[in-house]
């Protein structure tokens, strides 16, 4: 499919977009909430403190994309693919996401508390201190991606795969892990805090 290339002055409340192509466009501070983007592309646009509330994404790709503190929060991402993303502080909590492959980039304080995860790919990309918090995540896989500092509290994990993690590094909620599938070199290294978890005190003879 063919995409034409969007010529608006800028994004709309509510507004209805279609086998559009947004390229090279600094959205920074419009107000999208509650759009539909439908078989469209957004590549290499800046979102700044772009508020996308209540928006939904469908069948659509998200390329290059950057800005520090983008306003998803209960937005609907379905049939997405997100590649190398450079995000900060981006709001996504209450938020769901479907055949979704996150691929590539790196997203720092990423707020999904509450969100909810079903057929989802993590792939190369680096999430720096996000939260999970209260999510649910279903069938959804983590390759070689690097997660640093993420919180689980409250989570709730269903085939949730994470052997092939390039780093797993759990601030809060290891706790939350059943449903979920480790490697055993992980289980080594998270050892600790499943022991600080139980309140088991590990330490040598005398």
């Amino acid at each position: 499919m063919e995409l034409l290339p969007f010529e608006e002055d800028g994004l709309e409340g509510e507004g209805d977009y279609e086998g559009l192509e947004f390229a090279d466009l600094d959205l920074a501070g419009q107000d999208g909430r509650d759009a539909r983007f439908l078989d469209c592309a957004l590549r290499r646009c800046g979102l700044d403190e772009t508020r996308l509330t209540g928006a939904r994404f469908i069948d659509s790709v998200l390329e290059g994309v950057r800005g520090v503190g983008t306003d998803l929060a209960g937005a609907v991402l379905r049939d997405v693919e997100l590649s190398d993303a450079r995000l900060g502080g981006v709001q996504l909590h209450g938020s769901v996401l479907e055949r979704v492959v996150v691929r590539g980039g790196k997203i720092d304080y990423l707020n999904l508390r509450g969100a909810s995860f079903k057929d989802v790919v993590f792939e190369g990309c680096v999430l720096a201190e996000a939260d999970f918090g209260g999510a649910r995540l279903e069938k959804v896989v983590f390759r070689d991606c690097s997660l640093r500092q993420v919180d689980f509290s409250g989570a709730r994990m269903a085939e949730v795969d994470l052997r092939e993690a390039a780093e797993l590094d759990i601030a809060r909620g290891v706790d939350r892990l059943a449903g979920a599938v480790i490697s055993p070199a992980q289980l080594l290294e998270l050892a600790p805090a499943f022991a600080a978890q139980f309140g088991v005190r590990v330490q040598g003879p005398e």
